[in-house]
């Protein structure tokens, strides 16, 4: 099983640009390439600048999101100060409360948050006996690089069984 942790964190809130992912929630293939199309359009219009000028820290949020029957995907940042809301963001509330937290490192960010999201959906998740995720927005966080990697941590809200 992948290395994670539980830990308590305070509410926080994500400022992001978002996407509808169109392909069914079991093709893993399809979803990624949705998520790799629309983190390159971003970073080449300049979408992703715009919210890193806004952010609190460091760090760059994948969120995932279900909202009105739609599986909707984010690229966010941590803000403290909303800014004016292009049609296309959202404000996403994470609840303060217990996270899963996988740790990991990656060639891209892509491929961080891919691996991230494996591991967390893929092995913790299914094997955990005393926690359970019940939904909510969860988010691949990119902290930073060091050594030629991208590293960061999945975060998902969790409940004790």
């Amino acid at each position: 099983m992948a290395d994670y942790t539980l830990e308590s964190k305070d509410s926080f809130i994500v400022f992001g640009l978002g996407t509808e992912l169109k392909s069914d929630y079991t093709d893993f293939a399809g979803l990624n390439k949705e998520k790799l199309d629309f983190w390159q359009a971003v970073s080449q219009d300049g979408r992703i600048d715009t919210l890193k000028a806004m952010a609190a820290n460091d760090y760059v949020f994948a969120v995932n999101e279900a909202v009105n029957n739609k599986l909707m995907y984010y690229a966010g940042v941590m803000t403290e100060a909303l800014p004016p809301a292009p049609e296309e963001s959202r404000v996403i509330q994470f609840p303060k409360g217990e996270y899963l937290v996988v740790k990991g490192e990656g060639e891209t960010a892509d491929e961080l948050s891919n691996k991230l999201t494996g591991l967390a959906f893929g092995q913790v998740l299914p094997e955990a006996t005393n926690f359970a995720y019940v939904g909510g927005p969860n988010a691949a966080v990119v902290m930073g690089q060091r050594n030629g990697l991208f590293f960061g941590e999945m975060w998902i809200p969790v409940v004790r069984k």
